[in-house]
């Protein structure tokens, strides 16, 4: 079942360029049913936000600052996302903000059982990153975005640096929870490996680095196998991994 979810985006902290991409990102997790974003409309700054919002029917909330260098927007998508959960409208919530400040109510929306994702810039503090189910970086959506308007493959290519590399310590986040999940062979369905990756560390995310599926970002790994096995009925390819085991080697006498 479609979760159905409320989109509150925080327009004094998220550039408005790749709202399209965001709003098809949501789509992905369930039905966007209130679409809210908050900001000062008479700040000029705003002013690139109006045409999209327009085009991806999503409500402006006015908040005026009414304190120098406190941010009245905070208090006012807080509040909101308050009554929403109250309402019993949703059953989950997408914050759209790089702004640790929502880390809490991130929290408090878990603790009453609501699905939490986060989009925000790659500078996220990690408390808010870790405080969501899942967080998405608005740099993966930019690069889609890029990738798919562009024909000419140096400008795809120049795109790619924008990924991460896989790092150490991704590899063992990859291997400990194959590990944690595998059978008595060592071998572990890919779907209950990704389940868990997510989990651990919510801003995991293949796109990060460069591939569209967890399969052919596992597929890249030397140290994993993958298997390829067809379900009960032989009609689907189910795909399971393991880690290899490392070969001693031979001390000479």
């Amino acid at each position: 079942m479609d979760l159905n979810l409320a989109v509150l985006i925080d327009g004094d902290n998220i550039p408005s360029a790749y709202v399209k991409e965001m709003m098809e990102e949501v789509a992905k997790y369930g039905n966007p049913t209130i679409k809210r974003i908050y900001g000062d409309w008479t700040n000029p700054r705003l002013n690139k936000w109006k045409t999209v919002l327009l085009e991806n029917a999503i409500t402006p909330i006015q908040q005026y600052g009414y304190t120098q260098g406190k941010n009245a927007t905070d208090s006012a998508m807080i509040i909101d996302a308050m009554d929403i959960l109250y309402s019993g409208k949703v059953n989950g919530f997408c914050l759209v903000s790089s702004d640790s400040d929502f880390t809490r109510l991130a929290t408090r929306l878990r603790e009453a059982g609501m699905k939490v994702f986060g989009i925000g810039e790659k500078k996220t503090p990690n408390p808010f990153i870790v405080a969501c189910d899942r967080f998405i970086y608005i740099e993966i959506l930019k690069n889609q975005a890029q990738e798919d308007t562009s024909d000419i493959t140096e400008e795809k290519t120049k795109s790619k640096s924008d990924y991460d590399k896989i790092t150490a310590k991704d590899l063992r986040l990859i291997a400990t929870t194959i590990d944690a999940v595998a059978d008595d062979d060592g071998w572990a369905f890919l779907g209950d490996v990704g389940s868990l990756l997510q989990k651990k560390q919510p801003n995991f995310d293949s796109r990060n680095y460069g591939f569209q599926k967890l399969t052919p970002l596992i597929s890249s790994i030397p140290s994993i196998e993958i298997e390829r096995r067809e379900d009960a009925r032989g009609r689907n390819k189910l795909v399971y991994v393991k880690t290899k085991v490392k070969k001693r080697s031979k001390t000479k006498k």
